[in-house]
């Protein structure tokens, strides 16, 4: 099953594939094949997504560029570990996608931003540092 993260504009991380969701602990929060991640901040119920963005004015167009694109190793789940007050890690076989195809890469691992504030989104730049990104 292959593994995709799609950047909707304006909107979550929706990962499709074999996902696995895991806290810092390691401790699973979710297994399914459709996960929306939040990556505007705002969500109520971080990692995921409770439609937060839209009231929250997040803006982003999805598209982005990646400048470490990797040829995919293996077959096998994505599984995604939230880090506390910090990032996504994402590891296994992935394709990221905006939604509208026009932007696409692969990647094995990857960090991903959940604090709306990266200027490399979808990817994390370690603006949760500075921005007081709690969840």
């Amino acid at each position: 099953m292959e593994n995709i993260i799609k950047v909707l504009a304006n909107g979550p991380l929706l990962c499709t594939g074999d996902i696995e969701v895991l806290d810092a602990d390691g401790k699973r929060l979710e297994k399914s094949d459709d996960v929306a991640l939040c990556r505007c901040g705002h969500s109520a119920n971080k990692p995921f997504c409770d439609g937060s963005h839209r009231d929250a004015g997040f803006e982003d167009d999805g598209c982005f560029t990646d400048d470490k694109p990797e040829p995919l190793t293996g077959d096998g789940p994505l599984v995604i570990t939230v880090r506390e007050n910090a990032m996504l890690i994402a590891n296994g076989p992935m394709t990221i996608s905006s939604a509208d195809g026009h932007c696409t890469t692969t990647r094995n691992k990857v960090a991903l931003c959940r604090c709306g504030e990266s200027a490399r989104k979808p990817f994390c730049d370690a603006s949760h540092k500075h921005c007081g990104f709690t969840g």
